[in-house]
């Protein structure tokens, strides 16, 4: 539902801090009456792909968020290909029982100021409202990177994506090649 975003390559150098923590460990499910209670974003310092791994075992996930990746997945060919780059950064959605049930990266953009969302991904039993939590989870770690603005580019035939990113305030800047990108300047 929520998987449609994909591309883009940054540079820079910076190690990963040492352990996983909880990303804000304050901002747990926003209280707004979300139906998701028992989320938490986990910041993926040690570059952990397993999780991922086990999320986009099914082909169709795998080649939704990214159609480029091998089947089976392969984390050294993620490591290689996608998330090589030390100053991208990439989270999970882990529920309450401290399963990983999503994922999502920040990718450096055009400069260090601009973070390029990459390889949003909710697994299916927690889609139907995740999307628009993942939505403000990822402005939040965008911001706490120190982003001014979020890019992105979705699949034209993913219109729920769409329409989260849109209620969250992105702009469509273009459509090419089946997919649509934009952007939010953060405040």
């Amino acid at each position: 539902m929520f998987g449609g975003a994909r591309q883009s390559f940054g540079c820079g150098l910076r190690r990963p801090d040492p352990e996983p923590r909880l990303w804000a460990p304050d901002r747990k499910t926003p209280p707004e009456g979300d139906a998701m209670t028992d989320l938490n974003l986990r910041r993926n310092t040690g570059r952990d792909l397993a999780p991922l791994a086990g999320l986009l075992a099914d082909p169709d996930d795998l080649a939704l968020v990214n159609p480029s990746a091998r089947h089976p997945f392969d984390p050294e060919e993620w490591h290689q290909k996608w998330l090589q780059d030390l100053d991208d950064e990439s989270f999970y959605l882990v529920d309450g029982a401290g399963r990983e049930v999503g994922f999502f990266a920040l990718r450096v953009g055009v400069g260090p100021e601009v973070r390029h969302l990459t390889y949003v991904f909710v697994a299916e039993e927690m889609r139907g409202g995740t999307g628009h939590l993942m939505a403000r989870w990822i402005e939040d770690a965008a911001r706490d990177l120190g982003a001014l603005t979020i890019t992105l580019k979705c699949e034209l035939d993913n219109p729920a994506a769409l329409r989260v990113y849109e209620a969250a305030g992105f702009e469509e800047l273009s459509r090419r090649g089946g997919m649509a990108t934009m952007r939010k300047d953060l405040d």
